[in-house]
């Protein structure tokens, strides 16, 4: 007798003995009784059997997050009849056994689920589950693999992507594989068992999704209301009867939301606060200009075309001048009370004194990356964040990565330093003007001009991450700062007289890890001071009749001056298009089952007097805010750790920002007017990675937290607050769209905007992140 694989041997002899009944009373002669019929046949069981696959971020590596394979043991295996999401005792679970594996008899093939409670232990890591998690294994899965099932995050994944698109298990295994770059036949097997790129590309995901399914159960147990409450349409339900609060804006419905159920808990978990997950995030960062400068700027026409072509926040707000708190805050959702563009090692002392270790002449080639630089604020400002979070740490913490990349730095340079002037490397004269292309492959202006390389191309004050000390120190820090190329000078970059250039120096890593697929979560794109709009002056000397000849990148194109300054927009304009063909021209663009976005956006806009304050920044240029801390009771009181904190955090009106993704079926055209601030974006960010909490306000980092609900419970230590005559403009949302703006309610705006200020709602209600149109 030849048992099938997979299938219990109690199974087998109990259809055998169905099927030797049937033959004897089809058989025999003709004048044999008829045997009599069995009214109690023996029931058919099947035996199901497997492993429940688990995975743990290893902490410490120097480049990519290292994850971990394993199983789970003592996890609860059952068939969940009721759908709760836990194995209930009267499913009959069994357990499994160290090495993960499970044995269950069932009267049919059906899906499964484990639960794998607190009292169960990651073999990947050793230790005991932090939080309960489930994972599902669909029916058709159970069928397939009879040999031998696997429960995993990423089985899980494929059941919950089926209910979201309303799909078969068939095509949503093909699109997982798809999307992360594995076979089909692979994708749902033991990650244990695989090996190479296919394992590191399983065990990564696997790690994401257990974190998020994780976080589903967390929902699910402690019975929150679903959706999100800032994912409502119309505002947070919680402000209806909130004292305290713009009463013009709250919501004045009753709340819709109900107790949140298992099948909702897994698809809230890709989607906090209604911002959908995505895989890679890329960030291009320009310089200094409002909106009133790029909105339909001739100037601008390829920035333009992309925000028309993609959607908007029109409503945009940034910190002030100058550059450095709007990267900090980027970075992390506060400036600290930094004003100005100092070094981030200034006025570091005490609880904050700089904890890096400084290059030296000994080390080759680093002699050129001195971290002494001039101080120039005027009050003692700590510039060294240390204890903050911020979203580079946050991202590692999960098992995510991050990139920035850096366009013009000098080759072998320590990126905790300025960019320093390289006679030996020199440029030719670019002519940007409307209709030229970008990047090194722009129009020669005066063919006997030799640009030599400036310095400060690359500044540290651009970085969003050099403020903060556990940044820096990360292990990862080296490995995750990278080049991006299309800069003037990168062809000569190789005659560096300066530092020692590393082997295999690359100067457009971003192209390279475009063709790899080899991308941050999150990366941050920051151009050059020529590239960005800033603009440096670049001094060069002729072969011909003028010596000495300046090209300054901020206003002069061709050496002629232009005195409206078009010069500099065009050039940025052009190098945006530049790095978003590229982007877009990569094999990670062009798979669409990734959810890839670029986001163009300005560090801040040029107002210099009216309403710049929004969105989370000290309201009215206070001078008695402090940031809040979480005490061990529960409570909130002021953290006055930060010296001089009331510096910072002044609000510097509107700027552009466009939303470009890759998917085929996403909304276009979309235009938020809702009020948003960096403070926004860095929650927006936490939503998408899912590294906070809606239910938890302290797992907001910094000032990301202070929603219009937060500051009416906790305004008695923000006094900042206390004046608000509009605590919806003053406070911090998701940039998710979710607020619908009253008929009857005026639109705040900042000085520098010349159209009028909107009244009522925007005509179109869709989220600017939404992978698919409803």
């Amino acid at each position: 007798m030849n048992i099938p694989k997979g299938v219990s041997l109690g199974f087998t002899l109990t259809a055998l003995a169905a099927a030797t009944s049937m033959l004897a009373a089809c058989g025999g002669s003709d004048n044999a009784a008829t045997p009599p019929v069995d009214q109690n046949p023996p029931a058919t069981t099947v035996t199901l059997k497997g492993v429940v696959a688990a995975t743990a971020l290893k902490a410490g590596s120097t480049t990519d997050p290292t994850i971990l394979a394993g199983y789970y043991q003592n996890a609860k295996v059952c068939v969940d009849a009721n759908n709760n999401g836990v194995c209930d005792s009267g499913e009959a679970p069994v357990t499994t056994d160290a090495k993960g594996a499970f044995s269950i008899t069932v009267s049919a093939a059906a899906a499964l689920i484990a639960d794998i409670g607190t009292d169960a232990t990651n073999t990947a890591s050793g230790a005991k589950v932090a939080s309960r998690n489930v994972f599902r294994v669909s029916v058709d899965q159970v069928k397939e693999q009879s040999a031998g099932i696997v429960i995993s995050p990423l089985s899980a994944e494929v059941i919950r992507s089926v209910e979201a698109n309303g799909s078969d298990y068939a095509t949503e295994k093909a699109n997982l594989a798809t999307r992360i770059g594995v076979p089909s036949a692979t994708i749902l097997t033991d990650v244990n068992t695989a090996t190479g790129t296919t394992q590191t590309a399983m065990l990564a995901e696997a790690n994401a999704l257990s974190n998020r399914f994780a976080y589903a159960i967390t929902k699910l147990d402690r019975g929150d209301l679903y959706p999100d409450a800032l994912a409502v349409p119309g505002g947070d339900p919680r402000l209806k009867g909130l004292t305290g609060v713009t009463q013009a804006t709250a919501n004045t419905a009753a709340d819709p939301r109900a107790k949140i159920t298992f099948a909702q808990s897994q698809q809230a978990a890709f989607a906090l606060e209604g911002v959908p997950r995505y895989d890679h995030v890329f960030v291009v960062m320009l310089e200094n200009k409002a909106t009133l400068s790029i909105l339909n700027s001739a100037f601008a026409p390829k920035i333009n075309g992309y925000l028309k072509a993609g959607n908007q926040l029109t409503s945009y707000y940034a910190t002030g001048n100058p550059s450095e708190p709007n990267y900090t805050a980027l970075g992390g959702a506060d400036d600290f009370g930094i004003t100005d563009d100092s070094q981030w090692n200034c006025d570091a002392t005490g609880a904050n004194a700089v904890q890096d270790t400084e290059p030296t002449a000994s080390q080759p080639g680093l002699k050129n990356s001195p971290f002494t630089s001039p101080c120039t604020q005027a009050a003692a400002v700590n510039h060294n964040i240390t204890g903050k979070p911020n979203l580079f740490t946050a991202l590692t913490s999960v098992g995510l990565n991050w990139r920035t990349y850096n366009e013009s730095t000098n080759p072998g340079q320590d990126l905790r330093t300025d960019g320093i002037a390289d006679a030996a490397v020199t440029a030719k004269d670019y002519v940007y003007a409307p209709g030229t292309v970008g990047g090194n492959s722009a129009t020669v202006g005066d063919a006997n001009l030799v640009l030599p390389m400036p310095a400060g191309l690359y500044k540290t004050k651009h970085h969003p991450g050099m403020a903060y000390q556990n940044v820096r120190s990360a292990p990862e820090w080296k490995f995750s700062n990278r080049t991006v190329g299309g800069g003037q000078w990168d062809a000569n970059l190789k005659n560096t007289s300066m530092y020692t250039v590393p082997a295999n120096y690359d100067a457009d890593q971003l192209g390279t890890d475009l063709a790899s697929g080899n991308i941050g979560a999150l990366n941050f794109i920051m151009p050059d001071q020529c590239d960005d709009m800033h603009g440096i002056s670049v001094k060069g000397t002729t072969t011909g009749a003028v010596a000495g000849t300046a090209s300054d990148c901020s206003s002069v194109a061709n050496n002629v001056p232009n005195a409206t300054g078009g010069a500099i927009i065009t050039r940025g304009d052009n190098y945006v298009d530049y790095l978003v063909k590229k982007i877009q021209a990569s094999p990670l663009w062009k798979n669409q089952q990734k959810r890839i976005a670029i986001v163009l956006m300005f560090d801040e806009g040029n107002a210099t007097s009216g309403l710049n304050s929004c969105c989370g920044w000290n309201v009215a240029n206070s001078t008695v805010a402090n940031p809040l801390k979480k005490n061990a009771d529960g409570t909130w009181s002021a953290d006055l750790t930060v010296n001089n904190y009331t510096k910072g955090n002044r609000g510097h009106g509107q700027s552009i920002f466009g939303i470009l993704t890759n998917q085929p079926n996403a909304p276009k055209g979309v235009s938020d007017s809702d009020a948003y601030s960096h403070f926004s974006l860095v929650r927006t960010f936490q939503d998408m990675f899912q590294l906070a909490d809606p239910a938890k306000d302290e797992t907001y980092m910094n000032r990301s937290k202070y929603t219009e609900q937060f500051i009416a419970s906790n305004i008695i230590n923000l006094p900042e607050y206390a004046g608000s005559s509009d605590t919806h403009f003053d406070s911090v949302r998701p940039t998710n769209h979710a607020h619908v703006i009253p008929a009857t309610y005026t639109q705040k705006q900042s000085a520098d905007v010349s159209a009028a200020a909107q009244v009522g709602a925007d005509a179109n209600q869709t989220n600017v992140w939404a992978l698919k149109s409803k």
